[in-house]
């Protein structure tokens, strides 16, 4: 028994130091797990973000002198990139938010021209100042003349083509002008009901001076009719015709006249000089019913 126990207490002995051990051994495997787990976690906080910077922008500035023609005048910038502004009460005017690059700056402004016409600027890390612009008052100039007699010039609509479009009417005399025109080639034409004109137009020029004398006959026109005739329908029971007109040969026909044609003959006075018209006409029966277009004729109106 005392054998057995001595054996027995022994090996309890040998197993504490076992545990011992193992447990040391336990110890130092999970010390260096922390530590390398602590090593991860500090090098995952320290991770940074880049965050992108914008480029830096500069502005192109100026003005145009005097007042008078800078106030309110629209500059255009194109180029790099392109914008539109409008000068200040002053004259003054700034483009911002621009990048590095060569631009044009270009004003205009009616009734005006400029010094220099267009000027260009290169943008390199810095503003632009001091774009400077002189306007200068377009000179304008006068187109005149008479349409005689009066009792075809007066109240005459008169048409102004060309370097500029106008439109004016002579006054009781039969007077007419044109003011405030640049130089330029001009065409003048005069319209009036019932008259024609001689010339039809007239081409003028404006070379810094006013131009007068630009004058027209007007001539009665004489008044024109169309007299139609046509055969007998084939069939008896015709009670009466219906005349068409159009101005586009084969369409767009439309009745002349408010009331049936009882007989083959009609004349058509309401027609307008210089124009060609084309002629139809169907046949209506007693019950209304109307038959298909005739063949058809045309017209010129002197």
């Amino acid at each position: 028994m005392t054998a057995v126990a001595a054996k027995t207490g022994a090996r309890a002995s040998s197993w504490k130091a076992y545990l011992e051990v193992s447990r040391a051994v336990w110890v130092l495997l999970l010390v260096p797990l922390a530590q390398i787990w602590g090593c991860a976690g500090i090098v995952s906080d320290n991770r940074t973000q880049t965050t992108a910077i914008p480029p830096q922008t500069f502005s192109i500035s100026g003005s145009i002198s005097p007042v008078a023609g800078g106030s309110g005048s629209t500059v255009s910038l194109s180029g790099v990139s392109s914008a539109t502004t409008t000068a200040d009460s002053t004259g003054a005017y700034t483009f911002t938010g621009l990048v590095n690059g060569t631009y044009a700056v270009t004003p205009s402004h009616t009734g005006y021209t400029f010094a220099p016409g267009t000027q260009s600027a290169t943008i390199n890390e810095a503003n632009v100042n001091g774009m400077n612009f002189t306007a200068t008052a377009q000179q304008t100039f006068g187109i005149s003349g008479t349409i005689s007699p009066t009792t075809g010039g007066a109240g005459v609509t008169v048409t102004l083509s060309g370097a500029a479009a106008a439109t004016t009417t002579t006054n009781g005399a039969g007077a007419y002008i044109f003011a405030g025109f640049a130089n330029g080639s001009y065409t003048v034409t005069p319209t009036g009901q019932g008259f024609s004109y001689t010339p039809a137009s007239q081409n003028v020029t404006v070379s810094a001076a006013n131009v007068t004398g630009v004058n027209f006959t007007a001539t009665l026109q004489a008044p024109h009719s169309v007299s139609l005739t046509w055969g007998a329908s084939p069939t008896g029971t015709v009670n009466a015709y219906n005349v068409y007109r159009s101005t586009v040969s084969g369409s767009l026909y439309a009745r002349v006249g408010t009331v049936l044609v009882p007989g083959l003959t009609y004349t058509d006075s309401v027609v307008q000089n210089g124009t060609t018209y084309y002629y139809v006409m169907t046949a209506v029966d007693s019950n209304g019913g109307e038959s298909v277009f005739s063949n058809q004729v045309s017209a010129v109106i002197p």
